[in-house]
């Protein structure tokens, strides 16, 4: 999908677009601040395609620059109109220090409907919140309240689920409940056959990158004497952004995924470590 929407670019544009994304997807784990220096080079001239303002979006939000990547989150929704990057979106605003904000849009209408995968996302964030503003009771809840938090069963987002819901019992002094359920994070692992090292998210967009030739020089990064148009356009996007962002997500906010949505396909039974 992302490869499709870089056709609509010139093609040396979507070249050079193609180049630093998967510099830096390459990138986003090791030195996301970096990751995050080829997305805005890839915006120079493709601000106005949807996966590249997202993949700026991610990798701001990876770098913890929140408020960038609440801002490119909300332009990559309002030009996509999907609603799978809402739970970044919401943990931005969690990192933002507004954690009743992110609480507010997890339990909004607009996540009422989100895909099984999505939603276990966005209350994760919420718990989290809960937790930031030292509700833990009502924290664990929010985690509680989910049937695919199943000490039995694995989905591709229970390692994450079961990973927090440890941490927050191990914040309300139920250590051996917290023991328990890190030791069934690399049982599911196991179970569902992931391995550590999962690839980036937009390593699929120039496989031609592997020859060492083609990869982006360093002064590419800082070399916007090209992309006058494009950067004038994303600033335009920019700054029509409503200062009222700060409410979470409002009708006229602008954030978009392209990201195609797997992660509740896969399920697994675990094994009851406990039995063992």
């Amino acid at each position: 999908m992302a490869r499709a929407q870089l056709r609509y670019l010139e093609e040396r544009s979507a070249s050079w677009v193609a180049k630093h994304l998967v510099m830096a997807g390459r990138l986003l784990e090791e030195d996301p601040e970096l990751a995050y220096q080829h997305t805005l080079a890839a915006s120079r001239r493709g601000g106005r395609v949807a996966v590249v303002r997202e993949a700026v979006g991610i990798a701001a939000y990876h770098a913890g620059k929140y408020a960038d990547a609440l801002r490119e989150l909300r332009t990559h929704r309002r030009i996509s109109g999907s609603d799978y990057n809402l739970p970044l979106i919401a943990d931005s605003l969690r990192g933002l220090g507004r954690a009743e904000k992110a609480i507010e849009l997890a339990h909004s209408e607009e996540c009422a409907n989100l895909e099984t995968a999505v939603k276990v996302e966005m209350q994760m964030v919420a718990a989290g919140s809960y937790a930031d503003l030292g509700k833990l009771d009502k924290a664990l809840a929010e985690l509680e309240s989910l049937e695919q938090l199943n000490f039995n069963r694995a989905f591709s987002f229970s390692p994450r689920l079961f990973t927090a819901y440890a941490d927050l019992l191990s914040a309300a002094g139920r250590a051996e409940d917290a023991k328990r359920w890190n030791a069934q994070v690399e049982v599911a692992e196991s179970a569902l056959g992931i391995e550590r090292e999962t690839e980036s998210f937009i390593m699929d967009l120039a496989p031609e990158l592997d020859e060492e030739e083609e990869t982006p020089r360093a002064k590419d990064l800082i070399e916007p004497s090209e992309s006058s148009e494009a950067a004038a356009d994303a600033t335009a996007e920019e700054a029509e952004e409503p200062e009222a962002e700060q409410t979470g997500i409002d009708e006229d906010d602008d954030l978009n995924v392209v990201v195609e949505s797997d992660t509740d396909a896969a399920e697994a039974d675990v094994e009851d470590e406990s039995t063992k």
